[in-house]
């Protein structure tokens, strides 16, 4: 159990008293408020995991939340009472997050609307890691400050239910304290513009017009992960070499791929080509026995039906793909091992657009096309992502399980593969870290993109993927 100051001490005294006097049941429009939340909650906690709600009070979020174990703790006998009644068969606790005491490990910890309320927030957040593993995010979120003035007029008219004297954090306060406490922020949405039930009219202006206007929104949602490094144990990796029409580059391939980590097999996955590409794909793998080499043939079509297909068959802990054309030098993969393996970050994308690249590598109107789409989607993901198009990605085994397990959310849309892991992987909440790489010109073959209608199938994705990710 953590120590805290007498100062924490009162302040948390005082908060108990509060609560313990509080009614229970919210009003309707506290409940209505309550339903907003729990819509945008459920969008980044992944199905069936477990959640631990600090500051849960009645238990009137955590019961609307599609989560496999919920746990809830709250200062108040009172609230914790009503919560267990709400919820039988949840666990939950007298405690605050600043002196937490619990045994076991969460997917997710949300604080909603309680950290302003919090004695120390940095202690606060401080002993979360003692419930946390590598992959936990920690999801909380508070009201703009920009809306401190029509709540306190909200309590005035007995819209609002009273509260004790609380901080007003605004984002830099939130990512500051996070940081502080070992936390690491990835995400930060603005979201419910009309927090008030309105004939529907609510529900438009959330979905619509909210993301346009963040600025303006009520409550802002955040999401981190924790930032203490862990020991880098040595991972095996499988590389996936997705290639139609490459005759000329799969020795190459093979010869100059590095091994690394604790061991790495090369997935070859040939795709209908008109050269002699599997014959080369059969070659390879009997002349290089010290190699462990996997080959296979494409039933499907595309890029992503290749990649797809390559990922069942692989057997390494981190996973990676590499286009034939070898424009993006397979030297540099262990760059993309060290991001994983260090725990810098969870999906590793590579990145053209930083370093000179060969003067015919990439002609001008695919470097506007990409630098566009680098900036869209940074807004749709909410993390920076510079090049999207990059054939070269990389993710762990088991996040790609998750990822997988979770393509139903966006559906069978992507012949490329790059965007059916990208959309996965903000999804998931998993940290994306760029890879700047040397972009090279091809010495073999022509590229199997076709620039227009390729250019109009990645817009109508952009669209698609807004409605999922933005306009919730």
């Amino acid at each position: 159990m953590a120590i805290t100051s007498d100062l924490t001490q009162q302040h948390l005294e005082k908060i108990r008293a509060f609560y313990d006097a509080a009614p229970t049941e919210p009003n309707a429009i506290a409940r209505h408020y309550r339903r907003q939340l729990a819509h945008y909650y459920n969008l980044l906690i992944p199905a069936g995991a477990s959640v631990l709600e600090i500051g849960c009070g009645s238990g009137e979020l955590l019961a609307q939340l599609h989560a496999g174990r919920k746990t809830g703790i709250d200062l108040s006998t009172a609230q914790i009472d009503a919560a267990r009644g709400r919820l039988p068969d949840s666990e939950f606790h007298v405690q605050a997050g600043e002196t937490l005491d619990l045994k076991g490990t969460f997917d997710c910890i949300i604080i909603s609307d309680t950290l302003n309320l919090a004695a120390d927030v940095q202690q606060l957040l401080e002993n979360l890691h003692a419930v946390s593993h590598a992959d936990t995010r920690l999801l909380f979120n508070y009201h703009s400050s920009l809306w401190r003035p029509f709540l306190t007029l909200g309590r005035w008219l007995g819209l609002k239910s009273g509260q004790p004297q609380s901080s007003w954090l605004n984002t830099g306060d939130a990512h500051n304290l996070c940081r502080l406490a070992d936390w690491s922020p990835l995400l930060t949405q603005p979201r419910l513009l009309l927090p008030l039930p309105c004939l529907g009219l609510d529900r438009l202006v959330n979905r619509w017009l909210a993301p346009l206007l963040g600025w303006f929104c009520l409550t802002v949602f955040c999401v981190a992960r924790p930032a203490r490094p862990r020991a880098a144990q040595p991972r095996t990796v499988s590389v996936i070499i997705p290639a139609r029409n490459e005759a000329g580059n799969i020795e190459a391939a093979v010869r100059r791929t590095p091994d690394m980590g604790a061991g790495t097999e090369l997935i070859f996955v040939e795709g209908h080509s008109k050269d002699d590409t599997w014959a080369q794909i059969q070659r390879v793998a009997r002349e290089f026995p010290d190699r462990k080499i996997k080959i296979m043939q494409q039933t499907g079509k595309g890029k992503g039906d290749a990649v797809r297909l390559g990922f069942a068959a692989a057997t390494g802990d981190i996973l990676m793909i590499l286009d034939a054309d070898l424009t993006m030098p397979p030297e540099e993969l262990p760059k993309f091992y060290a991001v994983l393996a260090s725990g810098h970050a969870e999906f590793a994308n590579g990145v053209r657009l930083v370093y000179p690249m060969d003067e015919k590598a990439m002609q001008f109107l695919n470097l506007c096309a990409n630098k566009t789409f680098g900036i869209i989607f940074t807004w749709l993901l909410g993390q920076p992502v510079k090049d999207t198009l990059c054939g070269t990605k990389v993710l762990s085994r088991a996040h790609y399980d998750q990822v997988a397990a979770n393509r139903a959310y966006f559906g069978d849309f992507d012949p490329f593969g790059d965007f059916d892991l990208l959309f996965g992987a903000a999804k998931l909440n998993l940290k994306i870290a760029d890879v700047p790489i040397r972009y090279k010109e091809r010495t073999y073959g022509t590229t199997n993109i076709q620039r227009w209608s390729h250019g109009w199938l990645l817009l109508r994705m952009v669209l698609f993927a807004a409605r999922k990710l933005k306009f919730v």
